[in-house]
């Protein structure tokens, strides 16, 4: 076991995990209730990273903060540092590629609470955001836990999109999955099905917990 890129995997998927929570909570809830123009547009785009393959998306992340970019040079100017071949290129690439990991079972979390709940707390003359905390945030809570343990789970196994964009440097941005290729590659079959074990174990326990909830959720609204 590569314990420096298993410990590395689990601080990204901390870091990508704790970014996506608000922003999957602001996005799944305006998509959830709201309706605009463009909705679907919206929708399908935040969706994109599901069906694009991972390394095409990583290829136009490498483009956008390379050191060429606007976005990279701003980063640079700023920090001293490059964005790509660093674990901060490697967290903005995390985020990016699992925004509809987050923001869907969100959104499903609270598309599943009832208007009239919202209409009666409004009616109590309750505000906003007491609204939002006390009564929309617990009922969409099993939505909300189930984006965060997909999030984590999906970064542990990412391989093309850090591969394009952060390489396979250690201890900055080699992966449990970079070193699983790196010992398939090296012929170390006893290394890599140890690594891979583990993955499948973690992946297996975390979809278990999701659909769990989910079950749960729909028992209680039955």
């Amino acid at each position: 076991m590569d314990w420096p890129a298993f410990a590395l995997s689990l601080k990204l998927a901390a870091w990508t995990a704790t970014i996506l929570v608000p922003i999957g909570i602001v996005l799944g809830r305006v998509l959830a209730w709201r309706h605009f123009k463009g909705k679907s547009l919206i929708e399908a785009l935040l969706a994109l990273p599901l069906v694009l393959p991972p390394t095409v998306l990583g290829f136009y992340l490498l483009v956008a903060m390379g050191g060429n970019s606007a976005i990279g040079r701003l980063y640079q100017s700023l920090l001293g540092d490059s964005l790509v071949f660093t674990f901060s290129g490697l967290v903005v690439a995390s985020v990016v590629f699992n925004l509809p990991f987050a923001i869907q079972p969100m959104q499903r979390g609270f598309e599943a609470i009832p208007d009239d709940i919202r209409d009666a707390a409004a009616c109590c003359g309750l505000s906003r955001w007491r609204i939002f905390t006390r009564i929309e945030l617990p009922l969409a809570w099993p939505g909300i836990l189930s984006g965060v343990v997909l999030t984590f789970a999906h970064t542990l196994g990412e391989f093309g999109v850090v591969l394009m964009v952060g390489g396979s440097i250690p201890d900055e941005t080699k992966t449990i999955a970079i070193a699983i290729y790196d010992r398939v590659q090296a012929f170390d079959s006893a290394a890599a099905g140890l690594m891979s074990a583990a993955l499948l174990v973690f992946s297996f326990m975390s979809i278990a917990f999701v659909y769990l909830l989910s079950n749960r959720g729909n028992r209680r609204h039955a």
